[in-house]
């Protein structure tokens, strides 16, 4: 197994059938087959270690859980911490339930107010009458244990409340013992398989893990039928289901959106909601997958669709009564849970509900195929920095709140600094009713108030070398930017992006509004979501049923504005929106250089190679360029002290003597300037003697792995970068080349952003792989009727995207001499 990296930094195996991989069958013109039909006993996914790897581990089934579980052990440090963290959390449960309890009905607040007199005479002798106390002690106003008992049963809702609490601690605490006896034979197969004890885990990159787990494949200690196993397999079993939700929210049915009275919409995903999907559609009792590895054949049948669909209809509004039954409860320990989490550290800092942190919106928007939880955080915790700033900068003038806030903030910081004086003063102050409680509230007042102050060191800034720092990390921009949407790219920034209170209070309200989103939003569209399942759902040999988008095939789900053109077959709602196939090849192609993509996955990062090469050419031609990049030299590579990726990045992004031109995707030419940086940090790894086994985990050569991932790092998001920019090149060219007159034609062609092939197509590239049908390419001349259902134009398409039509749209492929 071997593959190659290019001078571009792009590493790439080589041209291999994709005969793995089949298309679900679709409905016979009879369907008369109403029977489901898993896989043969020969063909299912098993997992099998000889006799000499003693273990409880050895007879595994269900790979999807072992692969998960082998990475979950990993993420929460291993068995010890899995532990403690468990216990922790049934024992933060208990804490919340009896002391809440504990304050309904155990306290005397009248006491405790001092609205009631006590008697604070304490008992003494002839010689020493009794003392009388001047302040109530804490045992005065608590209850004692006889009469708190009485009033708690005296409460049948109380008691019926516990009751329930009980259960669900019962049911919880026996899932936990369950995974953690699951998880000490995970413990076992790292410590005898991996040869990972446990106090090495936390050295042990997940990588290094992938790697082992491989290697015990080959070596004949791990076998899966019916071919050997790849990282791309791993990852499918890994992210089986999130994958299809990043699909879904691709084609637009994720997230649910509700229409604003004042106009617009506001989008709805909170964790409620993510937990009410993962029930619907993948491991719930009557879900689609029903928490297996395979769709049941009557999904994949096109004649069953409507029947499906009106079943997952009913299937909805009976978990949305069900969450509306629930409602109350749930909503009762939100707020509780919000109240003993947030209060203490809202007086402590008052202004923390006013930062920003990534939403769970952007967490499946921004995600790429295959990408794995950690890498997604590591990315997002990267591009958060140059978020937040954008978001500042970009932010529309507001003089006059500015102004208020102003001098409301001197009024409050006025009034609570002689508060404070007064306090340091004498401390009888506090007892003073009401002081505390303005305090509070004039601190929060001035925080509020700052929020609407603009800082000023990014007064005047421009908010476009932001968001390139940004996209660089992203991969993804929520909007293209431009002179007439940038007010609209910075509104959705600030959806991905958004303050810790709006998610408070949407993961508040998400009891009451869950039900509301399955009734409104998902109920509607049954029918688009089992169409999904069953166009965007292949059969990949020893793996399962897994979504087609996850196999990042360029030729089936390209699109041709993201240098796929000539590369797809893919008709319009088939395309991944965004250059989302495009980039997630990438990413995962640079994260796994021991990876062989598919022939068409292959060809196209050859092309990506050549457009580089040819881009750096044209600028190293160009009269103004900048001398080689300083730090990138062999020294650089071996230097043992190395920076994080986001300062490689700045260095090769912001150094001064890079080419002087603006590397956003709105420049005029940007993408040459991208694409001498990329060749000049492919050309100093080269001269450093990096080779292939230089950047695999544990490979032979290995200086310092880790400026290895983080030059990987750099490498993509210096590709994302540039794909943006070709991106954004070719949009400006169909504009210009739709604003000519009517009737007349380009004086000069638009060139093409790929040249023709310039070698013959070999056997190995017109091998037979499957199809979106289930047809041979032979065939896919002819339009099957069971895949005629692409929408009529991209301006009207239904929400998803697709819709069951008569013939197959494929979008024309605009040719460059016309008008």
């Amino acid at each position: 197994m071997w593959s190659l990296q290019n001078s571009s930094g792009l590493r790439m195996g080589p041209l291999i059938p994709e005969q793995d991989y089949e298309r679900l069958e679709d409905c016979d013109p009879d369907c008369d087959n109403t029977q489901n039909s898993p896989l043969p006993e020969d063909q299912e996914p098993l997992l099998h270690v000889p006799e000499g790897l003693k273990g409880s581990w050895h007879h595994i089934q269900n790979l999807d859980s072992f692969f998960t579980k082998l990475y979950n052990y990993h993420q929460r440090n291993g068995f010890a911490c899995m532990f403690l963290e468990d216990a922790f959390q049934l024992g933060q449960f208990v804490f919340v339930v009896t002391f809440t309890t504990f304050l309904l009905r155990c306290v005397d607040y009248d006491i405790l107010f001092a609205n009631r007199p006590v008697n604070h005479t304490r008992p003494g002798s002839h010689q020493n009458p009794g003392i009388l106390q001047s302040k109530v002690t804490l045992s005065d106003a608590i209850l004692p244990a006889a009469q708190c008992a009485q009033r708690v049963r005296s409460s049948s809702i109380l008691i019926f409340l516990l009751f329930l609490a009980s259960g669900f601690w019962l049911f919880r605490l026996l899932r936990s013992l369950c995974n953690l006896l699951n998880y000490w034979d995970i413990r076992t197969f790292y410590k005898e398989a991996l040869h990972i004890p446990p106090e090495d885990l936390s050295k042990v990159p997940w990588g290094e893990v992938q790697s082992r787990l491989l290697a015990l494949q080959r070596g004949g200690g791990l076998c899966v039928l019916p071919r050997p196993l790849t990282e791309l397999d791993v990852h499918h079993r890994i992210l089986r289901y999130p994958n299809y939700l990043v699909a879904l929210a691709n084609k637009g049915l994720l997230p649910a959106r509700f229409p604003l009275p004042w106009g617009g919409s506001a989008t709805f995903l909170s964790q409620g909601l993510a937990l009410n999907l993962d029930l619907l559609l993948f491991r719930g009792p009557i879900s689609l997958f029903r928490g297996g590895w395979a769709l049941p054949s009557t999904y994949k049948r096109s004649c069953q669709r409507r029947t499906l669909a009106i079943r997952l209809r009913w299937t909805l509004l009976f978990l949305a009564l069900v969450n509306l039954a629930l409602c109350p409860l749930v909503l009762a320990w939100q707020g509780l849970h919000a109240f003993f989490s947030h209060a203490e550290l809202l007086r402590r800092e008052p202004g923390a509900l006013g930062m920003r942190r990534w939403s769970r919106l952007a967490r499946l928007q921004l995600r790429h195929f295959n990408e794995l939880p950690h890498e997604l955080r590591a990315r997002l915790a990267r591009a958060y920095r140059p978020a937040a700033h954008y978001l500042r900068a970009a932010a529309p003038p507001a003089p006059l709140p500015a102004l208020l806030a102003r001098h409301a903030g001197f009024f409050a910081g006025a009034l609570l600094a002689a508060l404070l004086v007064l306090t340091v003063y004498d401390e009888d102050v506090l007892a003073v009713e009401h002081v505390l409680t303005a305090m509070t509230g004039l601190g929060v007042a001035l925080t509020v108030a700052r929020c609407f102050i603009p800082e000023e060191e990014l007064l005047g800034r421009s908010p476009k070398p932001l968001l390139q720092a940004a996209l660089a990390h992203m991969h993804y921009l929520p909007e293209e930017p431009g002179s007439v949407r940038e007010a609209n790219t910075h509104h959705q920034m600030s959806q991905l992006l958004q303050y810790k209170a709006i998610s408070l209070l949407e993961e508040l309200l998400s009891p009451v509004l869950t039900p509301l989103a399955l009734l409104l939003w998902f109920r509607p569209r049954a029918l688009e979501i089992i169409d999904f399942f069953r166009h965007f759902t292949v059969d990949v040999s020893g793996v399962g049923d897994v979504c087609s988008f996850a196999l990042m095939d360029v030729r089936r789900h390209g699109h041709p504005q993201w240098l796929s053109a000539g590369q797809t077959e893919a008709s319009i709602s088939q395309r991944a929106e965004g250059g989302k196939t495009e980039l997630s090849l990438m990413r995962f192609s640079l994260a796994h250089p021991r990876w062989r993509p598919p022939g068409h996955s292959s060809r196209f990062l050859e092309q990506l190679r050549d457009r580089v090469q040819q881009d750096a050419a044209l600028w190293a031609a160009t009269p103004i360029r900048s001398p080689p990049t300083p730090g990138l030299g062999p020294s650089f590579l071996s230097d043992s002290t190395t920076s994080a990726p986001e300062a490689l990045l700045a260095s090769l992004l912001l150094h001064p003597l890079l080419p002087p031109r603006e590397l956003s995707p709105v420049a005029s030419c940007p993408a040459a300037a991208t694409a001498s940086l990329l060749a000049s940090l492919s050309g100093s790894m080269s001269q450093a003697g990096h080779d292939q086994s230089c950047v695999s985990p544990g490979g032979p050569g290995v200086q310092n792995p880790a400026l290895f991932s983080e030059i990987a790092s750099a490498e993509m998001s210096l590709h994302a970068i540039y794909l943006h920019q070709l991106h954004q090149q070719q949009q400006q060219q169909q504009q210009q080349q739709q604003q000519e007159p009517w009737g007349e034609t380009s004086a000069t062609p638009l060139p093409r952003l790929w040249p023709s092939p310039q070698r013959p197509l070999t056997p190995e590239d017109e091998t037979l792989t499957w199809h979106s049908d289930g047809t041979s390419p032979a065939s896919s001349s002819s339009s099957s009727p069971r895949q005629q259902w692409g929408p009529k134009g991209a301006s009207n398409l239904p929400l998803g995207g697709w819709q069951e039509e008569e013939n197959v749209q494929m979008e024309p492929v605009s040719n460059p001499g016309s008008g």
